[in-house]
């Protein structure tokens, strides 16, 4: 795993999605008193679970958006202990899970005061709750933003430049056609953009570790409308 901040880590896995390697990351986020929150877990390999169970007993397992949980599952049985939130969706979808909670506005009490969140309105299709971690000033985020660079396979750089989010940490041209409310959409946006961030951590590209939040305004100007956001 990779230290971002004396509390927050990262680690990744290969992941194919319609045919593209895009790859995927888990963010680690270690709360007051040494539990640990994981955020979009990636495949709960052996090795894995040791490292992550080195840092502090896992005690919340997090399943950002309605694309971001296939393992979920492993986690739990890996941590038996953990309690599972989901976003809106999930817990219909995943009955197989022993969900505590469904994610929503308001952080729950296990991480509150360490970790933010936001709800992403008009995006119904992913339902993504987007995380704002204090101590670290870091968002972290799934699906609200890519940054698929060089270190990519051609296919997957060709397809990302075709969809216009090649090369910079920006959505692409799907989410656009696919945000159902661009009114809620960008006042959740707003919201986000109050947070003081600096580094983006996305689950798909490269990490942004600085001016995340003026890349964030560029590339979402097409609903910020130009608005500068304080």
């Amino acid at each position: 795993m990779q230290q971002l901040h004396s509390d927050l880590w990262i680690t990744g896995s290969p992941l194919r999605f319609v045919g593209l390697e895009i790859g995927a990351r888990m963010t680690v986020v270690r709360l007051p008193g040494r539990e640990l929150l994981l955020h979009s877990p990636i495949s709960a390999t052996p090795d894995l679970v040791r490292e992550v169970k080195a840092l502090g007993p896992v005690a919340h397992i997090v399943a950002p958006n309605r694309f971001h949980h296939l393992f979920v599952g492993e986690w739990q049985r890996a941590c038996p202990d953990a309690s599972i939130y989901v976003a809106p969706g999930l817990e219909t979808k995943r009955a197989d899970l022993a969900i505590a909670g469904v994610l929503g506005e308001e952080p729950e009490p296990g991480w509150k005061g360490a970790v933010d969140q936001i709800l992403l309105g008009g995006f119904p299709l992913a339902n993504e709750v987007v995380f704002f971690h204090r101590p670290s000033v870091t968002l972290i985020a799934t699906d609200l933003a890519f940054n698929i660079g060089s270190s990519s396979p051609p296919l997957t750089r060709l397809a990302f430049r075709l969809g216009g989010a090649y090369g910079r940490l920006s959505p692409t041209l799907l989410e656009r056609l696919l945000v159902r409310d661009r009114t809620a959409f960008r006042h959740s946006l707003e919201r986000i953009l109050e947070w003081p961030f600096d580094r983006v951590v996305i689950a798909h590209g490269e990490v942004c570790e600085k001016g995340g939040r003026e890349e964030l305004v560029r590339s979402y100007s097409w609903v910020l409308g130009g608005k500068r956001v304080a």
